[in-house]
């Protein structure tokens, strides 16, 4: 039986990821980890621990120690302080776990919007115009994206139509970016881009509607432009794993904006269209073979909710 340390269990990406992981390992132990307990996390780990946060200087020996104290045999880190930090150093003591996540060039990439931005355009992929907030002058066109350099994902992104709203912005997030307003919203595209260790790349595109921020409806397309833009990136990051491409489709062709470095909010949507990244990619850490699946075209998905009372 394998021990599975799934970490930010508290979070919905994680708390798909442990269905998914059930589901394909039903006999697997699942130990989850988050920074606090007001959450449901427990309904989606067999163990729960409390974790301390990534830039406490203990952190590193409490994952060591968990890891060995709860024999894990497999780690999938799930926040993203947690994977960059991963990614920059390892702990030593974690050589016979095998960690769940995209190799460090894509993560140190995708983290940073900025650095994303003039990745993009060194591989000739055409991206939106984007620039550090603190760079605002008068050519700078108006109205265009506010939004946080790292992190936040689609929930902390902002139309400024003046400068007195880059300013406000700014005063209250430092490190931003100012980003081209691509155009029309309705055509938002997420990409799930794969990579095997053995260079097969499969590319999800899911046109999508958002709420609140997350995914709410979506729908597979297939966009050949897309799909070349999606490989040339997996294929200049050297990626191993997944990531997630977030792009529009503007009449002069696709545009990527973000590079999200991780498995995202729509993990559980694509693994039940049968594009099985999580999967995937917990297959090639155990030593498996994989078999990729291309969902059809038209195959629509949606999010639900639920609730669950813990304790009466």
């Amino acid at each position: 039986m394998k021990t599975i340390l799934i970490t930010g269990i508290g979070g919905d990406i994680a708390q798909g990821v442990s269905t998914i992981v059930r589901e394909t390992y039903p006999s697997c132990r699942i130990v989850g980890s988050d920074i606090h307990d007001r959450h449901g996390g427990a309904l989606f780990a067999d163990r729960m621990l409390r974790a301390p946060v990534v830039s406490d200087p203990l952190y590193d020996r409490w994952l060591v120690d968990v890891i060995g104290r709860e024999e894990i045999d497999v780690c999938i880190p799930m926040s993203e302080a947690e994977i960059i930090h991963l990614a920059n150093s390892r702990p030593s003591g974690l050589d016979g776990v095998r960690m769940v996540m995209a190799n460090a060039q894509a993560i140190h990439i995708g983290s940073d919007k900025l650095r994303t931005s003039e990745f993009l355009g060194s591989i000739g992929v055409a991206r939106p115009w984007t620039l550090p907030a603190d760079a605002l002058d008068a050519p700078t066109p108006l109205p265009c994206i506010f939004k946080a350099r790292r992190g936040a994902g689609s929930k902390a992104v902002y139309v400024c139509q003046t400068p007195g709203d880059v300013q406000f912005y700014r005063e209250r997030i430092p490190s931003a970016v100012l980003q081209e307003l691509l155009l029309p919203a309705d055509r938002e595209v997420t990409c799930a881009v794969f990579r095997s260790r053995d260079g097969r790349t499969a590319v999800l595109q899911l046109l999508r509607t958002l709420v609140g921020g997350f995914t709410g409806w979506a729908e597979v397309i297939d966009d050949p432009d897309v799909t070349a833009q999606c490989t040339r990136v997996a294929e200049a990051l050297a990626l191993q794993g997944s990531i997630n491409v977030q792009l529009r489709i503007t009449k002069d062709g696709p545009r990527i904006f973000e590079i999200n470095p991780r498995f995202s909010s729509t993990a559980l949507i694509r693994h039940r269209m049968g594009f099985c990244d999580v999967v995937w990619s917990l297959q090639e850490g155990l030593g498996e073979q994989i078999r990729l699946y291309q969902p059809r075209v038209g195959m629509t998905a949606v999010r639900v909710q639920g609730a669950a009372v813990l304790e009466q």
